[in-house]
């Protein structure tokens, strides 16, 4: 697995060096967590975090919950997990969270009847979810991996 890794970093640095490439800083998230804390993205600056956007009424989000779960167990300890449900009212996100076993304190829900009315989903382009994200140490925002790739990238960036 660490070749596989070394290999998706060649290329993930390869596709960095083009002409025009620019790093793009992860936009601030300001929201309150489900338990009542103020959050800001910007206090995990230093770490790794991987942002899961998702809602309980979207089927494709439902089917890649076992794999969030086990990046999550494989990782918790080293990354921190923070996931924006996008629920058009309040009440049907906490059962399905519980059911599949979001543990992790960093959970947040939006209120919003249409993706786009969401200022966090426009902040980071999401138009259609689930969408995924790593934040860097230095907060610089990866996107466009599925949790194979997002598996690969942190085997083969974390510390043993």
């Amino acid at each position: 697995m660490k070749y596989l890794s070394l290999v998706f970093l060649i290329l993930l640095g390869l596709s960095s060096c083009q002409e025009g490439s620019d790093k793009k800083l992860a936009p601030e998230i300001e929201a309150e967590l489900i338990d009542g804390t103020p959050f800001k993205l910007s206090d995990l600056r230093g770490q790794y975090v991987v942002l899961d956007f998702w809602g309980s009424w979207c089927g494709p989000c439902l089917a890649d919950m076992p794999k969030l779960i086990a990046l999550h167990e494989k990782y918790g300890d080293k990354v921190v997990f923070v996931s924006i449900a996008f629920e058009r009212n309040d009440k049907r996100w906490k059962a399905v969270a519980d059911r599949a076993g979001f543990t992790w304190k960093h959970q947040i829900v939006e209120e919003a009847k249409i993706l786009l009315a969401s200022p966090i989903s426009r902040a980071y382009g999401v138009t259609d979810i689930p969408a995924k994200f790593i934040v860097t140490p230095n907060g610089e925002l990866i996107s466009g991996m599925d949790f194979a790739l997002m598996d690969a990238y942190l085997e083969a960036t974390l510390p043993d």
